[in-house]
């Protein structure tokens, strides 16, 4: 039977800890664990700690860990995906889905087409609700590492500013992705609902993007993370 997993916000080492709050009153008073009960928890530093819980009240939740070990080992291939802004519940799929499929950046990119208008407030807000929705996926998938969320900028600064071994934009009309030699860090643009513009794929060549097309039909702004993921860790990844 697998053990309750949690990410906790804090450097974790062998020995009795406090959990946060929000873990705290998850295991209280959600799952309604009790003094002994065993849990294994993980910092984003790649290293898994089981322990068992030694006090639990209303309010906190004691734990000590007994037991350090190595988590599951992250991709050969370093993935930066640069995801065009998009409304609802399409942003937070496309980010879930990334993070299980080990991708270890996201940057949320402001397009020419993109419909989403952020202020300071409401975009602090967006990059904890996209943080937290990676943690989740983290938890759930195996992953101890947690992919970095990036503050959402213009395609364009993007495009002039991330670094890779191949950088690829998606395009109808392009070579297949065999075509390239394997890469050990690889950034994938992906538009926005409506796509990226023609002037905006023109900048991203010109920054040394190449094209890359992935089947004959025209995948949403949501499936199309999936599927460039995917292909991408079955040629040069460790699917």
């Amino acid at each position: 039977m697998s053990l309750p997993r949690f990410f906790v916000a804090a450097p974790l080492a062998l020995g009795v800890h406090d959990l946060p709050e929000a873990q705290a009153h998850y295991l209280s008073r959600v799952l309604r664990l009790t003094v002994g009960a065993a849990v294994q928890l993980f910092d984003g530093s790649g290293q898994e700690y089981i322990g068992e819980l030694t006090s639990v009240t209303k309010k906190a939740v004691q734990v000590e860990l007994r037991e350090s070990l190595a988590g599951l080992p992250e991709s050969s291939l370093q993935i930066h995906l640069g995801q065009g802004l998009s409304r609802g519940e399409r942003m937070d799929w496309a980010i879930q889905k990334a993070t299980e499929l080990g991708v270890a950046e996201i940057t949320p990119l402001f397009t020419e087409r993109c419909e989403v208008r952020l202020n300071d407030e409401r975009m602090q807000k967006r990059l904890e609700h996209w943080q937290q929705i990676a943690i989740s996926a983290c938890e759930q998938c195996g992953r101890s590492k947690v992919p970095v969320i990036h503050v959402p900028q213009s395609v364009k600064d993007w495009q002039a500013s991330v670094a890779a071994d191949l950088k690829l934009v998606l395009h109808p009309v392009a070579q297949p992705l065999t075509e390239h030699a394997a890469p050990s860090t690889l950034a994938f643009l992906i538009g926005p609902e409506g796509g990226l513009t023609d002037a905006e794929v023109a900048h991203a060549a010109e920054q040394g993007f190449l094209p890359a097309r992935l089947g004959p039909r025209v995948l949403r702004t949501e499936t199309a993370p999936i599927v460039a993921l995917s292909v991408a860790q079955q040629l040069w990844g460790d699917f």
